[in-house]
């Protein structure tokens, strides 16, 4: 299970990538359990009580709004939780469309994007391993402790000695990890960088293991020798993700909403895509754009590719985490009955066996009013209910029928609609119709 924050993002497993329906066939279950909206003002309240649930989590964080509030609160909660977090950087139509943004400015920002969302990760890896470190070194003091002298005292190196002891290489973000991913949701696309790895091993002829560690950072491809060399920014040469990756995304925008039919024939033909005639001749150019991106870089394919690859099975999870979520805060896991304490193997094992107990969680519970439950609203009509009141109304009707025709068989007078009003004034007692009074014209007089 995961759960994406905020809620400004949609992932539909539909229209995959031909190379990625191989996911299907291994039979994944993924269940969207939570949308954290970002306007929410009791957003710790929602994000505690859904992360808890959950065994990854997809942080998506608008590309032009950056790192908000809101960034800082999932994150530390994700860590608290020990929640593994994969990261969407979404919007990017929003840098070529509105910022209008160069490809070279576009990978400065999204790189200046990256390093703030692992600032925040790597404040709470630290703040984590010196508290732990403080709290074991704490049972080491006794209580005779001697004044702090030059002899005694404590070394400023040694306060972070157990950050170098830590290994944190797999903590923070980075492309080429496999953990971004960069969007559009409203435009349908989406790529990670083994997307284009993949796309351009055999036209480059580089190993893909290569091109998925050096799209993404201060590489640059030499075009004679066909090599990639490290040093793109210091040698004023266009770095493999701009040159590879969103150069070609700026041309399909250019070409599209500009509608330069000839150009998008061309990227349509080199890209082997099929676009229907009726997407081409549409009057919205949106459209049209993402029926392209729909069969190029469809967003299902590398958003699913990222959950299989990077958040850890149910079958995964730790003892640790088990014992956290059957107990509460003040609880512990011992003091519980042994009928409880023997659910821990069937969370471990996370089986749906038949013989396998069912374990419910409840995580929200809200406080409604007892006229809004659902035993008060109106059951839906059965098909035999609803067949038996339509024979109930044929015969009301039939019965109608027969008196009014059993009444005209008697002489009983039919009732007659009122006359109108105007009719009423020129009808006479009798019945009769009187004469309109014809009023004199007066004379003028010159």
């Amino acid at each position: 299970m995961i759960t994406t924050v905020p809620g400004q993002f949609t992932a539909v497993v539909s229209h995959m990538h031909p190379q990625q329906h191989k996911l299907l066939k291994a039979k994944i279950f993924w269940m969207l359990l939570d949308s954290i909206e970002a306007e929410l003002m009791d957003l710790f309240f929602w994000v505690s009580t859904a992360v808890r649930l959950c065994d990854g989590a997809i942080v998506v964080v608008d590309v032009v709004e950056g790192v908000c509030p809101q960034t800082h609160v999932v994150l530390r909660q994700a860590w608290l939780e020990n929640i593994q977090p994969c990261l969407v950087l979404n919007k990017i139509d929003r840098l070529i469309t509105e910022l209008k943004y160069s490809p070279a400015e576009a990978h400065f920002h999204l790189q200046q994007i990256l390093e703030k969302v692992n600032a925040i990760t790597a404040a709470l890896f630290t703040t984590d391993v010196l508290e732990k470190s403080s709290a074991k070194a704490a049972p080491e003091k006794t209580l005779n402790d001697k004044p702090i002298t030059d002899d005694t005292a404590v070394s400023i190196d040694d306060w972070s000695s157990g950050l170098e002891e830590t290994d944190d290489s797999l903590l923070y973000f980075s492309p080429d990890l496999g953990n971004v991913v960069f969007t559009s949701a409203i435009d349908g696309w989406g790529f990670s960088i083994n997307d284009f790895a993949e796309m351009y091993a055999s036209k480059l002829g580089i190993n893909k293991s290569i091109l998925t560690k050096t799209l993404w950072g201060d590489f640059y491809l030499h075009s004679k020798s066909k090599r990639i060399f490290k040093g793109a920014q210091a040698k004023a040469k266009k770095p493999l993700f701009v040159q590879f990756i969103l150069e070609n995304i700026w041309a399909v925008y250019e070409a599209v909403l500009k509608r330069d039919k000839l150009k998008t024939e061309q990227i349509v033909k080199s890209l082997n895509l099929k676009i229907s005639a009726r997407d081409s001749r549409h009057t919205d150019s949106r459209l049209h754009l993402k029926a392209l991106f729909d069969q190029w870089l469809p967003l299902s394919g590398s958003l699913l590719a990222m959950v299989v690859d990077k958040l850890p099975s149910p079958q995964e999870i730790i003892s640790e985490r088990v014992e956290k979520l059957m107990c509460s805060g003040v609880r512990k896991f011992d003091s519980l009955p042994e009928e409880t304490q023997s659910l821990k193997n069937d969370f471990l094992a996370c089986t749906s066996s038949d013989d396998a107990p069912v374990i419910v969680f409840v995580s929200k519970m809200f406080a409604v009013e007892d006229s809004a439950l659902p035993k008060h609203r109106k059951r839906p009509l059965t098909q035999d209910e609803i067949a038996a009141r339509r024979e109930q109304a044929r015969q009301r009707h039939a019965e109608m029928m027969m008196a009014s025709n059993a009444g005209l068989e008697n002489g009983t007078p039919l009732i007659l609609e009122p006359a109108s009003k105007e009719n009423k004034e020129n009808q006479s007692n009798d019945g009769r119709i009187k004469p309109r009074e014809v009023k004199e014209i007066p004379k003028v007089t010159c």
